[in-house]
This record gives structure tokens, sequence and C-alpha cells, in this order.
């Protein structure tokens, strides 16, 4: 993997300092970038339009992703399953959207105009206004997948497109981000939110902590400099890290012996904390901003006085601040056909593994555990033989069909009732 996007792991004793040398530009204000949206392959004006007229086509008809999500008190929330995708089918609006009791989380593709149609919808409920959104600039290759038009990719014909025209999931949940503990609500209690162009300055501030709350697949292939990486494989294990890290006092009276760094970033004199491990601030940050709106509530619960989280999240970053003055190190992992982006939210170099669903470098792809369609470096050793398999039958049944499960997938006979309870449980499960 390229040095540039492999972001430096900081160990676990540097938590209670920021090794970062304070920047003299980082309180300079950040020009928001404007994003120029491909054109959608299937506009193509019959006759000469004036220029105002051609361009107002294709706005309207280029395509947009917009994620986005809310919390609030929303316990009715079953009843807005079956009306929001009958309007996304009909407008042929693709993504996935999560209907929970503390709110609503999305990320939906289409038109400009089908999606504010969608938003708009949405926030009909009173409960549900002000949406947090972040919209993304979309690909020609994401523009042929949400047209039906490419097979570039088992994603792309299999039943986890996130670009297909004709693919939308509205799921009920527990949670709109799984964190495992519902009680958690940002509702009630959540930290202060501050803005891309004031964040370079909040985490330079060598008595902030800073903390990455997002995957060991996502933080590996960028970060923000000096955050802490807590290596956890799913968000749900964030409060056990807390707990482990930020004990409220050691036992049988000892002094914990943590080693704290300059504002050089240079080891100094080990620090004895007694009683409170917990740092006075600590800032957070995520992709988008709703994993550590969640986790700022948790940690307001847990004692924690002074918590920060980056309004928007890297995403929002990367699109305002300009990249120099940008404190982000590599590339930004996301959850659809993108895989990762760069400053100005441009499409990164990374690719999909499309047997554990990572992030693969071209490194990565040169490696001998790397097999198309099946295993990579980082899931080889995990998977069976027969899970393997699987993967590579699954790949034929592509390569062959341009489809997974062949021709005559969704063509089975009439499926019982036990099954399809059973089917139902699991696709609710699911993530």
């Amino acid at each position: 993997m390229k040095a540039a996007t492999e972001a430096s792991r900081t160990p676990h004793l540097s938590l209670f300092s920021n090794p970062m040398v304070p920047n003299s530009n980082s309180s300079s204000q950040a020009f928001p970038q404007s994003i120029t949206l491909s054109k959608c392959f299937s506009v193509t004006p019959a006759s000469p339009v004036v220029a105002s007229e051609d361009s107002e086509v294709q706005s309207r008809d280029s395509l947009v992703v917009v994620s986005f999500y809310k919390f609030a008190d929303f316990h009715d929330h079953a009843d807005l399953r079956k009306p929001l995708k009958a309007l996304c089918e009909e407008l042929r609006v693709s993504g996935g959207i999560i209907l929970a009791p503390e709110g609503i989380n999305g990320s939906i593709c289409g038109t400009r105009e089908s999606v504010e149609r969608v938003l708009e919808f949405v926030q009909t409920d009173d409960r549900l206004k002000g949406l947090r959104q972040i919209e993304s600039p979309v690909s020609p290759e994401e523009e042929a997948i949400h047209h039906g038009h490419s097979n570039s990719s088992p994603l792309a014909a299999g039943e986890d497109a996130p670009f297909r025209w004709d693919h939308v999931r509205v799921k009920l949940k527990k949670e709109i981000v799984s964190l495992g503990m519902p009680t958690v609500s940002p509702t009630e209690r959540v930290g202060k939110y501050v803005s891309p162009r004031d964040w370079n300055a909040l985490i330079s501030d060598p008595d902030v902590v800073v903390i990455d709350v997002r995957n060991d697949y996502e933080t590996r292939i960028g970060r923000f400099k000096g955050a802490v990486d807590p290596y956890t494989t799913a968000f749900q294990e964030f409060p056990s890290w807390v707990e482990d890290q930020f004990q409220l006092a050691e036992p049988d009276g000892q002094h914990s012996q943590v080693e704290a760094n300059d504002s050089n970033g240079s080891p100094k004199k080990q620090a004895e904390v007694q009683g409170e491990k917990m740092p006075p601030r600590v800032a957070m940050y995520c992709t988008g901003g709703i994993r550590c709106e969640k986790a700022s509530s948790f940690l307001l619960s847990k004692g924690f006085k002074e918590v920060y989280h980056l309004e928007g999240g890297i995403l929002k970053y990367l699109e305002e601040v300009p990249e120099t003055e940008s404190l982000w190190e590599g590339e930004c992992f996301v959850f659809d056909k993108r895989v990762s982006v760069d400053h100005g939210l441009a499409q990164g170099t990374f690719k999909l593994c499309y047997g554990c669903k990572k992030p693969v470098s071209d490194a990565d792809m040169e490696a001998p555990e790397w097999e198309y369609g099946v295993s990579c470096p980082y899931c080889y050793s995990s998977k069976s033989n027969e899970e393997k398999e699987r993967a590579r039958a699954r790949q034929r049944q592509f390569e062959t069909w341009g489809i997974i499960g062949g021709p005559d997938k969704g063509r089975g006979p009439t499926v019982k009732k036990d099954d399809s309870e059973r089917c139902e449980n699991q696709l609710s499960n699911s993530v």
C-alpha cells in the first residue's frame, strides 16, 4: 500500500495528548469547493436549445447521491416504510434507508428532482425536519449502474448494488446506527458540533484527544493526523473500548502511568494520572457524522465533560477544506460503489474486495491472497475452503450470466410460508 495512503498508527499510550504540531494556518477559513456532476448518459437533446435551457435539462437529469440522517423520537417509524419505498420505486431512486425508533438514516441516488422529492416527503413529518445531508458527485460508472447499463462487478448486478434504479431497501431496525445501546439518545444529549472550517484549530490543540470512531478497515486507508485509532471491527465495540481505555479509577488506588507527547510530538516525562483517566477534551469524527454524534452522547452519559464532533463528518471536511490546508491523510472509505474518496470528494484509488467488502489497494491486489470476487490479504486467512468455493461459484455465475444466481434468479417456485417468514427475519437482521 502506498505510504501516502497508509495512516500511521498511534499507540494507545498517547491517549492523553495530541502529538500534532499546531498549524499557524489552521485557523484560516476554508472555502467550499464547487462540485461538477457528470452528465447523465440518457440525456441526448434531439435539437439545439439555448444555453440556459440546456443547462436546466442537464441539471434536472444529472444524478446526485445524498446521504442523510436525523435522530428523533420516532416510535411509529414502521408506518413510513411502505409509502417511502413506493415513492422511491416510482421515482427510480435507489439506495438504502433505515427507519428506527431513534430516527432515520439513508443514502440514496437519483436525479436531483427525484431525490429532492423523496427528502421533502420524509420531512413532511415534523420530527424529521432538518435532515443532516451530504451531497456527493456521481461518476459515469455509477450513472451507468443506476440506469442498468453496467455489468462491471458483482455488486453492479447483485442484491447489494447501491445505485441500481430498481433497487431500494427501506429497513426497520432497532437503531439507525448500531451501537448496541438503544438507550443512548442524541436527542437527549449530544456533543458540540464543530464546523469543518474550525476543525483544524480544535484538533491542533495538544490538550484535545482526537478519536476516530470508524472501523479498522476504514482507518487503515486514511485518518486525521494525530488521531487515536480504537482498532474496532464494528461500531458496537466502541463502548467496550471506551470502558477499557478510560477507567474512572485504577484498582487498589494505583496510579496510571501514561506517556504523553509535547506539542512537537516528542515524548515527554511520564504523566501520573490519579483517579479519573478521562481527558478533559475529546474530539471525534466519522464518515458523515452520524456515528460520532451517537458516540458523543455515549461519552457524555459516562461523565465526559467536553465532547466535540466534526459536523458533516470527513466527507464535509474533504468537500469544504482545500487540500493545501487539510490535516487529513490518505483517503476516506465510503459505503457505496466509489469505495473511497479524496479531497474535493474526487474518486479515490481503492477497490473493493467482494469477499469481505473491505477496501484494497493496487498493491493488495498483487498479493498471492488476492482472488477477484473471493478473497484479499485481509480476509484470506479467515475464510474456510468451503466459503472460498462458494465465492468462486458465485463469481462464475456472475461471469456467465451477468447476475449472481443465474438467469432464473427470482423466478423460482412459490416460497412456503415458514420459509418466507424466515427470509424476512434474516433481512431485518442484516446490515
